[in-house]
């Protein structure tokens, strides 16, 4: 299985050989290329990373709604804090993942 990628568009494809024609631009199978073996690594480990990120921003929409709830009983001041301050530091470190995303995007290591 080998990475290809069109040069028109960026659109990143993996096969054994790349399609007739680019599915994302409609360049024909000639504008595409196949990635070296360091390139193609490289694809594949940020698909692993940006995986885990979009993961770890799941978990962390999962922590806001449970830190939501814990506000909402209101049982006392001091937990309604550590509540707030889940949710403000899940908010944040979502924030940060898609920024972080947005960078990988924007370096071409979507893949």
């Amino acid at each position: 299985m080998a990475i290809w990628k069109c040069s028109v568009c960026k659109f990143v494809y993996e096969g054994v050989a790349p399609p007739e024609k680019c599915p994302r631009c409609g360049a024909p199978r000639e504008k595409f290329e196949e990635l070296k073996k360091e390139s193609a690594d490289l694809v594949f480990r940020a698909r692993l990373t940006n995986n885990l990120h979009m993961e770890i921003a799941s978990k962390l929409e999962e922590i806001k709604a449970l830190a939501e709830k814990g506000i909402q009983d209101a049982l006392d001041p001091a937990c309604v804090a550590i509540f707030k301050k889940e949710k403000e530091d899940a908010e944040a470190t979502i924030q940060f993942t898609k920024a972080e995303i947005e960078v990988h995007v924007g370096k071409g290591k979507w893949g």
